[in-house]
């Protein structure tokens, strides 16, 4: 039987980087669902789909088909059948898909896809409503976050190590704004499950979060 384990928490608290890394000490099969999301985004952008066309945006999804693979340990994100990793990790891409995952058609065809990934495999997602909706029986659930403004200068280094331009004020903006998004949305909204583990990683370093998750999940599912 397979194991899951969910992490929930606001934008950039480091869902992703911390769920690659305890995927990989478990030997778990990690499921980036934000990327999933990005990837729709994605397409709706380069279509100049408007984030408020709720018609035109529930008719493209339709035509819209977003899978994982995964080569060489590393999983990819196609859309259509192209590899859009490389294009999907920008601030608008991620803008839009916070503003279109509201969507409930948008959400069902994507739930759909992760839950089916999880039946067959001991797997760790992330997202807003892993623990809530995706997974709602996971073996284990985590609630990972950090102060916008921690979130901020995290994002800030990361896209100034990548030699993008940004603005630290602006980041912050798009995080609190985002937040304020996920929240209130009226499907799947991100919130703290009851038997979720929460989990501040404000003041800790990656490796002492992947540290503690480790230790709650090998708690939890000991004998599984």
């Amino acid at each position: 039987m397979s194991v899951n384990i969910a992490i929930d928490g606001p934008a950039g608290a480091g869902k992703s980087t911390i769920a690659k890394m305890v995927a990989k000490k478990l030997g778990y099969v990690y499921v980036d669902t934000g990327a999933m999301y990005r990837a729709m985004a994605y397409y709706f952008l380069t279509n100049q789909i408007d984030s408020t066309d709720r018609e035109a945006i529930e008719k493209a999804v339709e035509t819209v088909d977003v899978t994982i693979q995964y080569e060489n340990g590393q999983q990819v994100v196609l859309l259509n059948g192209e590899n859009v990793n490389d294009k999907i990790r920008n601030e608008e891409v991620g803008n839009m898909a916070s503003a279109t995952s509201v969507y409930p058609n948008v959400r069902k065809k994507l739930v759909a896809l992760q839950q089916k990934l999880a039946q067959s495999t001991d797997v760790i997602m992330d997202g807003r409503d892993i623990g809530s909706v995706v997974l709602p029986n996971a073996d284990v659930k985590f609630y990972l976050t950090a102060s916008s403004s921690v979130r901020a200068q995290r994002r800030f280094a990361e896209l100034q190590e990548k030699g993008v331009a940004c603005d630290l004020d602006q980041i912050e903006k798009d995080i609190i704004d985002r937040d304020e998004r996920d929240m209130n949305r009226e499907v799947s909204p991100l919130t703290i499950c009851e038997d979720a583990v929460l989990v501040d990683s404000s003041y800790m370093t990656i490796d002492d979060v992947v540290a503690e998750l480790i230790r709650i999940v090998e708690e939890k599912t000991n004998g599984n």
